[in-house]
């Protein structure tokens, strides 16, 4: 029997966990009053905090990895900048810009399959002058690391690392082959058995079906992430994901919307892409979205610091570091 939408959002009000059936039985409701219901679960369980950060590419290009929709993959032809760990000053120095715009979180972003014991070892060393001398919360997206060098990041001062699945098991080969998905789900255990929190989630328009968004985001339920970054594919010229289709706003609501009712406590985040939807993300903050990344992306641009604060004043949110 086909339940209704007041049905499955008391029982998850109630701490029932959505099976992968009724997520995707959930996927066909109405847009509307799926989102609606989505956005009630989200106040119950999250109020109107909202997790917003901003990020630095902090190494660029040259990545040996092979992910189709990456512009900074040396498998692929664009027109990327590409150059080594920037300088200390100049990430701390947008540290400290950052923060003085109100922003709470900061993530330096390395491109390439992993940081070097060496490389990590000089990040260690910016983190701690960051934490020392601008204060913000910072987080570390250097690739697939292991335990021990996220011990280290952790003893410098870090509090979360980013590692995205990017889709599901299934669907990751037609992604990447160069690392698999059990690369990817190592990583995220090593930074966890580390003490950290882990910042993990994936990107929509890599050809997969509503099938392998449940799946992605049941994974990360098992791996008990609590913030979760939802991309928008933004298909770059000489990538093999060129000519995907790319998403509507009301695709990217209905993704958001079924992610909240299958994480209902979690920073369901707004990442890159966003600059595509004409609202830049306004629907998906009422549909179960809570969180987003902030300013530029890597390769891309993004929406303005000043912008998005403004944004979340209207819509009542209260910048805040959440899921810690």
């Amino acid at each position: 029997m086909i339940k209704d939408l007041k049905s499955f959002t008391d029982e998850v009000l109630a701490g029932k966990l959505v099976t992968r059936e009724e997520a995707l039985e959930l996927y066909g409701h109405p847009l509307d009053e799926l989102c609606e219901c989505a956005d009630k679960i989200r106040r119950h369980f999250c109020s109107n905090q909202f997790d917003i950060c901003t990020i630095i590419n902090g190494k660029s290009g040259r990545c040996s990895e092979n992910c189709k929709f990456c512009a900074q993959s040396a498998h692929n032809h664009t027109c990327v900048s590409e150059y080594p760990l920037l300088p200390d000053e100049e990430i701390i120095q947008q540290a400290r810009a950052n923060h003085e715009q109100g922003v709470l979180r900061y993530s330096i972003v390395t491109s390439g399959k992993r940081l070097s014991d060496a490389e990590v070892d000089d990040m260690c060393r910016v983190v701690e002058k960051i934490r020392k001398d601008v204060g913000i919360s910072v987080c570390v997206s250097f690739g697939l690391l292991n335990e021990e060098q996220f011990k280290k990041l952790k003893a410098a001062g870090v509090s979360r690392v980013h590692n995205n699945l990017e889709t599901s098991r299934r669907n990751f080969p037609n992604v990447c082959t160069t690392h698999t998905f059990d690369d990817k789900i190592q990583a995220v255990r090593a930074a966890q058995a580390a003490g950290l929190s882990v910042c993990s989630g994936g990107i929509m328009g890599l050809g997969e079906t509503p099938e392998d968004r449940i799946d992605m985001a049941l994974t990360l339920r098992e791996l008990g992430i609590r913030s979760v970054p939802v991309n928008m594919l933004n298909p770059i010229p000489g990538t093999p994901f060129e000519n995907n289709v790319k998403l509507t706003e009301a695709d990217m609501r209905r993704i958001v919307a079924v992610y909240r009712f299958i994480l209902p406590s979690a920073s369901i985040r707004l990442a890159g892409g966003r600059g595509l939807l004409s609202d830049k993300g306004k629907g998906c903050f009422t549909s179960g979205a809570n969180a987003a990344i902030s300013g530029d992306m890597l390769t891309t641009a993004g929406i303005t610091v000043k912008t998005d604060l403004e944004l979340l004043d209207e819509l009542g949110y209260e910048a805040a570091i959440c899921n810690e």
